[in-house]
Protein backbone atom coordinates (compact mmCIF):
# COMPACT_ATOMS: atom_id res chain seq x y z
CA UNK A 1 0.00 0.00 0.00
CA UNK A 2 1.40 3.56 -1.27
CA UNK A 3 2.47 5.75 1.72
CA UNK A 4 0.38 9.13 1.32
CA UNK A 5 2.37 12.09 2.48
CA UNK A 6 1.41 15.59 1.91
CA UNK A 7 3.03 19.10 2.04
CA UNK A 8 0.91 22.49 3.12
CA UNK A 9 2.59 24.77 1.46
CA UNK A 10 0.87 27.92 2.94
CA UNK A 11 4.01 30.09 3.45
CA UNK A 12 5.34 32.54 1.42
CA UNK A 13 7.43 31.61 -1.31
CA UNK A 14 11.21 31.75 0.63
CA UNK A 15 9.57 28.06 2.27
CA UNK A 16 9.36 26.43 -0.84
CA UNK A 17 12.90 25.99 -0.71
CA UNK A 18 13.36 24.17 2.73
CA UNK A 19 10.56 21.72 1.95
CA UNK A 20 10.80 21.12 -1.77
CA UNK A 21 14.27 19.26 -1.99
CA UNK A 22 12.89 16.39 0.42
CA UNK A 23 9.83 16.31 -1.49
CA UNK A 24 11.12 15.80 -4.85
CA UNK A 25 13.39 12.93 -3.54
CA UNK A 26 10.36 11.31 -1.86
CA UNK A 27 8.52 11.78 -5.51
CA UNK A 28 11.22 9.35 -6.78
CA UNK A 29 10.01 6.30 -4.93
CA UNK A 30 7.14 4.05 -6.67
CA UNK A 31 5.93 3.41 -2.86
CA UNK A 32 5.07 6.78 -2.01
CA UNK A 33 2.74 9.43 -3.19
CA UNK A 34 3.69 13.22 -2.29
CA UNK A 35 1.20 15.44 -2.66
CA UNK A 36 1.04 19.34 -2.23
CA UNK A 37 -1.47 21.70 -0.98
CA UNK A 38 -1.32 25.94 -1.27
CA UNK A 39 -3.69 28.23 -1.85
CA UNK A 40 -1.48 30.02 -4.29
CA UNK A 41 -1.67 29.05 -7.97
CA UNK A 42 2.21 30.73 -8.53
CA UNK A 43 3.06 28.76 -5.45
CA UNK A 44 1.88 25.85 -7.08
CA UNK A 45 3.67 26.79 -10.03
CA UNK A 46 6.88 27.28 -8.97
CA UNK A 47 7.00 23.73 -7.18
CA UNK A 48 6.45 22.65 -10.65
CA UNK A 49 9.12 24.28 -12.30
CA UNK A 50 11.16 22.31 -10.66
CA UNK A 51 9.46 18.94 -11.03
CA UNK A 52 9.61 18.28 -15.24
CA UNK A 53 8.41 14.81 -14.98
CA UNK A 54 5.39 15.54 -12.57
CA UNK A 55 5.56 13.44 -9.54
CA UNK A 56 4.22 15.04 -7.27
CA UNK A 57 0.64 15.73 -6.86
CA UNK A 58 -0.08 19.45 -6.96
CA UNK A 59 -3.55 20.58 -4.81
CA UNK A 60 -5.39 23.88 -5.31
CA UNK A 61 -6.75 24.33 -1.92
CA UNK A 62 -9.22 27.51 -1.36
CA UNK A 63 -8.41 30.78 -1.30
CA UNK A 64 -10.18 32.98 1.88
CA UNK A 65 -9.07 36.11 0.18
CA UNK A 66 -9.85 37.62 -2.79
CA UNK A 67 -6.44 39.78 -3.30
CA UNK A 68 -4.48 38.45 -6.37
CA UNK A 69 -2.26 35.65 -5.81
CA UNK A 70 1.16 36.46 -4.70
CA UNK A 71 4.68 34.41 -3.95
CA UNK A 72 5.16 36.66 -1.31
CA UNK A 73 1.32 38.09 0.19
CA UNK A 74 -0.18 34.73 0.85
CA UNK A 75 -3.71 34.73 3.00
CA UNK A 76 -4.04 33.99 6.41
CA UNK A 77 -2.58 30.98 7.17
CA UNK A 78 -4.94 30.31 9.94
CA UNK A 79 -8.06 31.17 7.74
CA UNK A 80 -6.72 28.92 5.10
CA UNK A 81 -5.99 25.76 7.44
CA UNK A 82 -9.73 26.11 8.92
CA UNK A 83 -11.45 26.38 4.95
CA UNK A 84 -9.27 23.42 4.08
CA UNK A 85 -9.76 21.55 7.03
CA UNK A 86 -11.02 18.46 5.56
CA UNK A 87 -9.34 18.52 2.68
CA UNK A 88 -5.86 18.86 4.98
CA UNK A 89 -7.04 16.23 7.59
CA UNK A 90 -7.69 13.37 5.65
CA UNK A 91 -4.05 12.80 4.99
CA UNK A 92 -2.02 10.47 7.58
CA UNK A 93 1.11 12.91 7.27
CA UNK A 94 1.98 15.89 7.27
CA UNK A 95 4.97 18.29 6.06
CA UNK A 96 5.40 21.86 6.60
CA UNK A 97 8.22 25.02 7.59
CA UNK A 98 5.57 27.01 9.26
CA UNK A 99 4.30 26.68 12.89
CA UNK A 100 0.74 27.77 12.54
CA UNK A 101 -0.50 24.41 11.08
CA UNK A 102 -0.19 23.63 14.94
CA UNK A 103 -3.20 24.91 15.67
CA UNK A 104 -4.45 21.78 13.75
CA UNK A 105 -3.98 20.06 17.10
CA UNK A 106 -6.84 21.97 18.99
CA UNK A 107 -9.37 20.61 17.00
CA UNK A 108 -11.21 17.57 18.42
CA UNK A 109 -10.67 14.51 15.81
CA UNK A 110 -7.82 15.87 14.18
CA UNK A 111 -5.72 12.63 13.49
CA UNK A 112 -2.69 13.73 11.14
CA UNK A 113 0.57 13.41 12.52
CA UNK A 114 2.40 16.74 11.95
CA UNK A 115 6.49 17.18 11.08
CA UNK A 116 8.10 20.48 10.87
CA UNK A 117 11.03 20.83 8.81
CA UNK A 118 12.44 23.81 10.98
CA UNK A 119 13.26 26.53 8.16
CA UNK A 120 16.69 28.83 8.31
CA UNK A 121 19.48 28.21 10.67
CA UNK A 122 19.81 31.40 12.29
CA UNK A 123 19.76 32.47 16.02
CA UNK A 124 17.48 35.03 17.23
CA UNK A 125 14.97 34.11 19.58
CA UNK A 126 11.79 34.30 17.67
CA UNK A 127 12.88 31.14 16.16
CA UNK A 128 11.78 29.30 19.33
CA UNK A 129 8.21 29.45 20.00
CA UNK A 130 6.10 27.16 21.93
CA UNK A 131 3.85 26.31 18.75
CA UNK A 132 6.76 24.37 17.71
CA UNK A 133 6.14 21.45 20.47
CA UNK A 134 2.94 20.63 19.08
CA UNK A 135 4.87 19.27 16.36
CA UNK A 136 5.41 15.10 16.44
CA UNK A 137 9.04 15.19 14.56
CA UNK A 138 11.18 18.08 13.99
CA UNK A 139 14.01 18.25 11.35
CA UNK A 140 16.66 20.68 12.21
CA UNK A 141 19.04 21.77 9.82
CA UNK A 142 21.99 21.09 12.30
CA UNK A 143 23.26 20.50 16.31
CA UNK A 144 22.62 23.79 17.37
CA UNK A 145 19.38 24.28 16.73
CA UNK A 146 18.16 20.49 17.70
CA UNK A 147 20.25 21.68 21.15
CA UNK A 148 18.41 25.06 21.63
CA UNK A 149 14.67 23.47 20.89
CA UNK A 150 15.46 21.00 23.69
CA UNK A 151 17.06 23.03 25.74
CA UNK A 152 13.75 25.18 25.42
CA UNK A 153 11.56 22.71 26.26
CA UNK A 154 9.89 22.41 22.64
CA UNK A 155 11.30 18.79 21.74
CA UNK A 156 12.72 15.97 23.22
CA UNK A 157 16.07 13.91 21.88
CA UNK A 158 13.66 11.29 20.10
CA UNK A 159 11.31 13.60 18.11
CA UNK A 160 13.54 16.37 16.84
CA UNK A 161 16.58 15.03 14.44
CA UNK A 162 19.04 16.53 12.09
CA UNK A 163 18.70 16.56 8.82
CA UNK A 164 20.46 19.13 7.14
CA UNK A 165 19.74 21.99 4.69
CA UNK A 166 18.07 21.12 1.89
CA UNK A 167 17.87 24.60 0.10
CA UNK A 168 21.60 25.01 -0.67
CA UNK A 169 20.53 21.75 -3.44
CA UNK A 170 18.25 24.51 -5.27
CA UNK A 171 20.77 27.66 -4.93
CA UNK A 172 21.48 29.64 -7.84
CA UNK A 173 24.49 29.41 -9.62
CA UNK A 174 26.93 32.30 -8.35
CA UNK A 175 26.86 34.88 -11.78
CA UNK A 176 27.71 38.79 -12.16
CA UNK A 177 25.00 41.11 -10.68
CA UNK A 178 26.44 44.11 -12.20
CA UNK A 179 28.11 45.31 -15.09
CA UNK A 180 31.75 46.22 -13.72
CA UNK A 181 34.10 44.11 -11.74
CA UNK A 182 33.49 45.78 -8.75
CA UNK A 183 32.98 44.05 -5.13
CA UNK A 184 29.52 43.24 -4.30
CA UNK A 185 28.09 43.95 -0.86
CA UNK A 186 24.67 42.42 -0.01
CA UNK A 187 22.84 44.27 2.63
CA UNK A 188 20.30 42.20 3.97
CA UNK A 189 18.32 43.71 6.80
CA UNK A 190 15.69 41.35 9.01
CA UNK A 191 11.93 42.39 9.44
CA UNK A 192 11.63 42.11 13.15
CA UNK A 193 11.28 45.69 13.86
CA UNK A 194 12.96 45.36 17.72
CA UNK A 195 15.93 44.25 15.75
CA UNK A 196 16.42 45.48 12.31
CA UNK A 197 18.72 48.25 11.27
CA UNK A 198 16.65 48.83 8.48
CA UNK A 199 13.20 49.80 10.54
CA UNK A 200 15.00 51.73 12.98
CA UNK A 201 17.59 53.71 10.72
CA UNK A 202 16.69 53.36 7.04
CA UNK A 203 17.93 56.84 6.18
CA UNK A 204 21.67 56.45 7.73
CA UNK A 205 21.98 53.27 6.60
CA UNK A 206 21.18 54.36 2.88
CA UNK A 207 22.89 57.67 3.34
CA UNK A 208 26.11 55.86 4.29
CA UNK A 209 25.71 52.80 1.12
CA UNK A 210 24.86 56.32 -1.44
CA UNK A 211 28.15 57.54 -0.08
CA UNK A 212 30.66 54.79 -0.30
CA UNK A 213 32.67 54.20 -3.52
CA UNK A 214 34.81 51.36 -4.95
CA UNK A 215 31.29 48.87 -4.20
CA UNK A 216 28.41 48.01 -5.70
CA UNK A 217 25.44 47.10 -4.11
CA UNK A 218 22.46 44.49 -3.11
CA UNK A 219 19.95 45.67 -0.23
CA UNK A 220 17.65 42.51 -0.54
CA UNK A 221 15.97 42.14 2.71
CA UNK A 222 13.77 39.51 4.41
CA UNK A 223 10.67 39.16 1.76
CA UNK A 224 8.42 40.17 4.58
CA UNK A 225 9.91 43.51 5.32
CA UNK A 226 8.14 44.60 2.55
CA UNK A 227 4.69 44.84 4.63
CA UNK A 228 6.21 46.80 6.67
CA UNK A 229 7.87 49.74 5.31
CA UNK A 230 7.38 51.65 2.17
CA UNK A 231 9.38 50.68 -1.05
CA UNK A 232 13.22 50.87 -0.26
CA UNK A 233 14.74 53.30 -3.35
CA UNK A 234 17.98 54.99 -4.69
CA UNK A 235 18.76 56.09 -7.78
CA UNK A 236 22.45 55.50 -7.37
CA UNK A 237 23.71 53.33 -10.21
CA UNK A 238 26.05 51.22 -7.64
CA UNK A 239 22.84 50.21 -5.67
CA UNK A 240 20.40 47.68 -6.55
CA UNK A 241 16.90 46.89 -4.24
CA UNK A 242 15.20 43.68 -4.45
CA UNK A 243 12.03 43.82 -2.59
CA UNK A 244 10.92 40.39 -3.34
CA UNK A 245 11.65 38.47 -6.58
CA UNK A 246 13.17 35.04 -7.04
CA UNK A 247 16.30 36.12 -7.07
CA UNK A 248 15.92 37.36 -3.12
CA UNK A 249 15.17 33.57 -2.03
CA UNK A 250 16.72 31.64 -4.67
CA UNK A 251 20.84 31.84 -2.57
CA UNK A 252 21.63 33.94 -6.09
CA UNK A 253 22.60 37.19 -3.62
CA UNK A 254 24.11 35.07 -0.85
CA UNK A 255 26.08 33.23 -3.68
CA UNK A 256 27.39 35.78 -5.80
CA UNK A 257 28.13 38.58 -3.43
CA UNK A 258 31.76 39.38 -2.25
CA UNK A 259 30.85 40.18 1.83
CA UNK A 260 27.99 40.36 3.40
CA UNK A 261 26.15 43.45 5.40
CA UNK A 262 23.18 42.87 7.89
CA UNK A 263 21.94 42.23 11.32
CA UNK A 264 20.05 39.34 12.42
CA UNK A 265 18.95 37.36 9.48
CA UNK A 266 19.39 33.65 9.11
CA UNK A 267 20.30 34.31 5.61
CA UNK A 268 24.11 34.96 6.97
CA UNK A 269 24.83 31.51 7.03
CA UNK A 270 23.62 30.81 3.67
CA UNK A 271 25.73 33.45 2.53
CA UNK A 272 29.00 31.63 5.10
CA UNK A 273 28.53 28.18 3.03
CA UNK A 274 31.92 29.63 1.42
CA UNK A 275 33.15 31.81 3.90
CA UNK A 276 33.55 35.90 3.66
CA UNK A 277 33.33 38.78 5.02
CA UNK A 278 31.17 40.33 7.14
CA UNK A 279 29.66 42.78 8.81
CA UNK A 280 26.77 43.46 11.25
CA UNK A 281 24.76 46.41 12.27
CA UNK A 282 24.77 47.23 15.71
CA UNK A 283 22.75 50.49 15.45
CA UNK A 284 20.63 50.14 18.28
CA UNK A 285 23.74 49.45 20.75
CA UNK A 286 22.34 45.82 21.72
CA UNK A 287 24.25 44.33 24.69
CA UNK A 288 24.67 41.26 22.09
CA UNK A 289 28.62 39.77 23.41
CA UNK A 290 26.77 37.17 25.88
CA UNK A 291 23.15 36.90 24.05
CA UNK A 292 23.22 33.95 21.95
CA UNK A 293 20.58 35.61 19.86
CA UNK A 294 23.47 37.43 18.86
CA UNK A 295 26.13 34.29 18.03
CA UNK A 296 26.63 35.10 14.13
CA UNK A 297 28.00 38.75 15.20
CA UNK A 298 31.05 36.25 16.40
CA UNK A 299 31.66 35.69 12.36
CA UNK A 300 32.57 39.13 11.14
CA UNK A 301 32.69 43.07 12.45
CA UNK A 302 30.31 44.85 14.52
CA UNK A 303 29.58 48.64 14.08
CA UNK A 304 27.75 50.91 15.67
CA UNK A 305 27.63 53.58 13.29
CA UNK A 306 26.41 53.38 9.66
CA UNK A 307 28.98 55.89 8.71
CA UNK A 308 31.22 53.32 9.86
CA UNK A 309 30.99 50.87 6.84
CA UNK A 310 33.54 52.02 5.30
CA UNK A 311 36.09 51.62 7.58
CA UNK A 312 34.59 48.26 7.53
CA UNK A 313 34.66 47.56 4.46
CA UNK A 314 38.53 48.89 3.95
CA UNK A 315 39.71 46.02 6.73
CA UNK A 316 37.25 43.48 5.67
CA UNK A 317 40.03 41.73 3.65
CA UNK A 318 42.80 41.67 6.02
CA UNK A 319 40.22 40.78 8.70
CA UNK A 320 38.53 37.97 6.87
CA UNK A 321 41.61 35.18 7.16
CA UNK A 322 41.09 35.56 11.03
CA UNK A 323 38.18 34.62 10.86
CA UNK A 324 37.62 32.00 8.91
CA UNK A 325 37.74 29.18 11.37
CA UNK A 326 35.23 30.78 13.75
CA UNK A 327 32.76 31.10 10.33
CA UNK A 328 33.52 27.17 9.87
CA UNK A 329 32.65 26.28 13.14
CA UNK A 330 29.93 27.91 13.26
CA UNK A 331 28.10 26.76 10.04
CA UNK A 332 28.67 23.09 11.00
CA UNK A 333 27.20 23.74 13.98
CA UNK A 334 24.54 25.46 12.90
CA UNK A 335 24.05 23.17 9.44
CA UNK A 336 25.11 19.76 9.46
CA UNK A 337 27.07 19.64 5.91
CA UNK A 338 27.10 16.11 5.80
CA UNK A 339 28.29 14.45 2.51
CA UNK A 340 24.74 12.55 2.04
CA UNK A 341 22.61 15.32 0.36
CA UNK A 342 20.12 16.75 2.74
CA UNK A 343 17.34 16.34 0.50
CA UNK A 344 18.19 12.25 1.11
CA UNK A 345 18.37 12.76 4.51
CA UNK A 346 15.30 14.42 5.62
CA UNK A 347 13.08 11.68 2.68
CA UNK A 348 14.40 8.91 5.03
CA UNK A 349 13.25 10.71 8.01
CA UNK A 350 9.87 11.74 6.87
CA UNK A 351 9.28 8.41 5.28
CA UNK A 352 9.99 6.26 8.39
CA UNK A 353 7.92 8.34 10.63
CA UNK A 354 5.13 8.44 7.80
CA UNK A 355 5.82 4.33 7.47
CA UNK A 356 5.04 3.84 11.47
CA UNK A 357 2.20 6.51 11.56
CA UNK A 358 0.68 5.04 8.71
CA UNK A 359 0.77 1.40 9.88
Amino acid sequence: MPIDIAFLAIAEAQQVFHWLPAALELGKRADVRVHILSPSRLILDLVASYDPEGRLDLIKLRRPSTKPDSLFRLPSRLATLLLNYRAIARFPTLVTTEITSAWLKRVPGFATRLILIKHGAGDRAGGYKQRHADFDLTIVAGEKDRRRMIGYGLCTEANCLVGGYAKFELRAPRRPLFDDDKPVLLYNPHFDPDLSSWVNHGPQVMAALEALRGWNFIIAPHVKLARRVPPIHSDSPHIRVDMGSRHSIDMSYTTSADAYLGDVSSQVYEFLLTPRPCIFLNLDHHDWREDQAFAHWRLGQVIDRADALQGALDRAADLQPGLVAAQEAAMQDSIDLSPVPASQRQAALILDFAQKAQA
